[in-house]
Parts: C-alpha cells; sequence; structure tokens
C-alpha cells in the first residue's frame, strides 16, 4: 500500500510525518539551523532519534517535578547518533547546523508538556 507523507509545519522547521498507526509513529524532523524545539517531556509518548544529517544540541533529563534542571545534561549529536527518549524526559533540540532527524515513537504524537517555549507555546 502506497501513502503519502503528510507535512506539518513548525515554527523550527517541519516534521514528515510518513506513517501513524495506532501502535508507533515514523517522522523525519527537519530543523532550521540556530532553532531549537520546546523543552518539554511526555506523559505516555516514547521516542528514539537517529541524526541523519546536521549537528544537534541535545539537552536531556529525568522529570522530577520542580527540580528537573538538576537532571539535566547536554550531548553533541553527529550523523549517526542514536538516541532515546523514554517517558517522561525532558528533552529538547538545538540544531547548530541545519539537521534532519529520523524519529520513531508510540503513536501518542499530541503527548507534549512544554516547560519553555521560543514560540509562546507554553500553556499557564
Amino acid at each position: 500500500m502506497k501513502l503519502t507523507p503528510r507535512i506539518v509545519k513548525k515554527p523550527w522547521g517541519r516534521e514528515i510525518w510518513l506513517v501513524v498507526t495506532d501502535k508507533y509513529a515514523l517522522k523525519i524532523l527537519e530543523i532550521n539551523a540556530g532553532n531549537r524545539f520546546s523543552l518539554q517531556y511526555h506523559r505516555f509518548k516514547t521516542e528514539t532519534w537517529y541524526l541523519d544529517s546536521g549537528k544537534i544540541k541535545a539537552t536531556y533529563g529525568k522529570y522530577t517535578g520542580k527540580n528537573f534542571r538538576k537532571t539535566l545534561k547536554e550531548y553533541i549529536m553527529k550523523p549517526g547518533d542514536v538516541i532515546h527518549v523514554p517517558t517522561k524526559t525532558v528533552h529538547r533540540l538545538f540544531a547548530v547546523k541545519k539537521s534532519q532527524i529520523i524519529e520513531v515513537s508510540t503513536p501518542q504524537l499530541k503527548d507534549v508538556v512544554r516547560l519553555e517555549d521560543d514560540f509562546g507555546r507554553v500553556k499557564r
């Protein structure tokens, strides 16, 4: 069966949704240089990233309530690197260079708790 990818524009670039089923989702994330995602976590969603091209600074740590910042670490991702993001893991990606990430995840695509956002998308 031939599928048609869905393009979802984001303030930092775009997502190309290749497959979304009741068991998993497969997306390509294209992040423009100098842009970053929200500092966020997911209550139910688990995801794994493969950096296909570019250079990413990933911020990553366990969500522990108001003291979560103590758990945050930064990693520089180069093409070929993989990071797994379990449920309730705070994370943010910053594109040092224009980057393309392949993401496979569980299908809860709207499960986002934003802690900080450069584009005003945090709900208080």
